[in-house]
């Protein structure tokens, strides 16, 4: 079970600050698209995101985007930024953490992956050896298999509570 455990829970990707990443000794990130940095169904990043995105670059953190997504949602999104990406990951697998790590020339120890799922971004990180970050979910709605995991998550994360391993609120 923990493997469904975050290191880290924050409200907002926006809440992440690069000043304490660099003081963790990260230097990228590894980020899920989809409820994550923007609604499920919004084309285009937010003003504030794409501040948010300037700011990580300027103290020189890298960021790959690494959805389940089909490749048109994920470069129509990616390629305005100039953000690499891959698309159709097959989270929790760990072949496109991998990946992303190679293309950004760094060790594992030096990314995170962020993401809004237990079972997929989490899991996968975690399973793959990296600090993981869990950000509550951008959208109150989500597609037809987000639905249904969202349902096992919230079992998942009861178990937690429970046992006093978790101490935000949803």
């Amino acid at each position: 079970m923990k493997k469904f455990l975050p290191n880290e829970h924050v409200k907002s990707i926006l809440d992440i600050q690069p000043e304490v990443l660099i003081k963790k000794g990260i230097k990228a990130i590894i980020t899920d698209l989809d409820n994550t940095l923007v609604e499920w169904d919004r084309a285009d990043a937010t003003p504030a995101l794409i501040e948010w995105f300037e700011y990580m670059a300027k103290h020189g953190i890298l960021i790959t985007i690494v959805s389940n997504n089909n490749e048109g949602r994920v470069s129509s999104f990616s390629k305005p930024l100039n953000l690499p990406y891959i698309f159709r990951a097959r989270k929790p697998l760990g072949k496109a953490f991998r990946k992303a790590v190679r293309d950004m020339g760094i060790k594992k120890e030096e990314a995170v992956v962020i993401g809004d799922q237990l079972l997929t971004d989490i899991l996968g990180g975690n399973r793959s050896g990296f600090y993981t970050i869990l950000v509550t979910p951008v959208a109150q709605t989500d597609g037809f298999w987000t639905r249904i995991n969202r349902k096992v998550e919230r079992g998942i994360l009861n178990f937690f509570k429970r046992r006093g391993m978790i101490q935000w609120e949803d």
